[in-house]
């Protein structure tokens, strides 16, 4: 068992990524945006802070394309749009997930399929994708949660094996690897958000990333309502809409971009910390993280049991609440497909497209194909984390922990 720490008798007010206590917004961002208001042009086609934005994101991950969007959402739905799926197609994709990776799919007529997910780091792997592929799949989206990268080496080989593309969401793993390659440069599309609570932000916004030309075309036009201004005669070319970043949210931006290998050095450095304060204690498992990979940490997860902490996660998160430390127990508390959008199939009208021309198999949801996931959430306790994290605040996190063990009597 870890050594024990001082119990806490004060509520320490901890940095939050809602506000400026937990945000490295300041003077870089403030500048940016005062040289966008003084230019007087706030739309990307006319500035170009969305232009260095996208090309210092590029330079960044090392890849030949960035491109600039209004959400993680839309960088998600530009990524499946450039794959360009037929009604009816199949999207192989992971149940625990925000929605807006998932509802990009069914706006594109696509069906998602879902596999289950290893209950230790709650990621897909090759070895659950793999019963989920069919003549019917078009693409793959691999989901690297709370910045703690997918086994992606033997994703990709199962990929490539049935001429299948690969999607990396990357909306919490900025700069995490998998075998010393960053993530979202690993499969053939990769997708990032700059929502608030991000490493970096602009509020809302994304980014999508390729080394494919072809790819490239498309999901540039599909963000500009499949207009190019730089053709000599443009056309509308397809159906597609207007994702376009403001050059406000490109002036934060390119300025908060400057300061994210900082902002990955000081999470890391803290979930270290807390890592070796927690590591021991009863009922308590620490981030896993395989050997080949490097954790970025957009949140910090621990697995909870039930069986040694009464209440498990909701037990130990209710404790956690009474010191002013907000966790997510169980975080989106049950697997994607029991919410409503699935279970009752609401899409378009009344009309339940694109679920009605799926294949039945596609639309299984019995629990006994997700024993990761269901395992996985039941133990899942997520805490908060952000760079502006002290030694006082760390020591205050695993003090807190250690104290509600101990109230209630839990024992090594």
């Amino acid at each position: 068992m870890a050594d024990p720490l001082p119990l806490q008798d004060k509520i320490l007010m901890l940095p939050s990524d809602e506000n400026t206590t937990g945000r490295t917004l300041g003077e870089a961002e403030l500048t940016f945006l005062t040289e966008v208001i003084r230019s007087g042009s706030l739309a990307a086609p006319y500035g170009s802070f969305v232009k260095k934005l996208e090309q210092q994101f590029a330079d960044l991950l090392g890849v030949k394309y960035a491109y600039a969007c209004s959400s993680g959402s839309a960088a998600v739905h530009s990524a499946i749009a450039t794959i360009n799926p037929e009604p009816g197609d199949e999207i192989v994709t992971t149940p625990i997930t925000d929605m807006g990776a998932l509802t990009p799919i069914l706006y594109q007529g696509a069906i998602p399929v879902f596999a289950d997910v290893e209950s230790r780091t709650w990621n897909v792997t090759a070895e659950t994708i793999e019963p989920c592929l069919s003549e019917r799949t078009k693409a793959i989206i691999v989901t690297h949660l709370f910045g703690n990268p997918c086994n992606m080496n033997e994703i990709i080989d199962l990929a490539q094996s049935r001429g299948i593309p690969v999607i990396e969401d990357c909306a919490q793993a900025f700069l995490a690897k998998h075998n010393n390659q960053l993530v979202g440069t690993i499969g053939d599309i990769g997708c990032f958000s700059l929502q608030q609570t991000k490493h970096i932000t602009t509020g809302e916004g994304g980014i999508v990333i390729t080394n494919n030309d072809a790819f490239a075309r498309r999901m540039c036009l599909f963000i500009n309502k499949a207009w190019d201004h730089d053709d000599p005669r443009p056309e509308h070319y397809f159906l597609a809409l207007n994702y376009r970043m403001s050059e406000l949210q490109g002036a934060v931006g390119a300025a908060q971009l400057s300061k994210l290998p900082e902002v990955i050095q000081l999470r890391c450095a803290v979930a270290t910390q807390l890592t070796k304060k927690l590591k021991g204690l009863p009922g308590i498992e620490t981030p896993w993280t395989n050997p080949r990979n490097i954790h970025t940490y957009w949140r910090y997860c621990l697995r909870v049991d039930d069986q040694v902490i009464p209440g498990g996660p909701v037990g130990l998160g209710e404790s956690l609440k009474e010191k002013g430390i907000v966790s997510l127990p169980r975080y989106i508390q049950k697997p994607t497909f029991q919410y409503e959008i699935f279970r009752e199939q609401r899409t378009f009208g009344n009309s339940r497209f694109p679920f009605t021309i799926a294949r039945p198999e596609a639309l299984d949801y019995s629990p006994k194909r997700f024993v990761g996931a269901f395992e996985g959430l039941k133990n899942l306790l997520v805490l908060p984390l952000n760079e502006h994290y002290t030694d006082e605040h760390v020591e205050y996190i695993a003090s807190c922990i250690h104290q509600a063990i101990q109230n209630n009597n839990f024992s090594s």
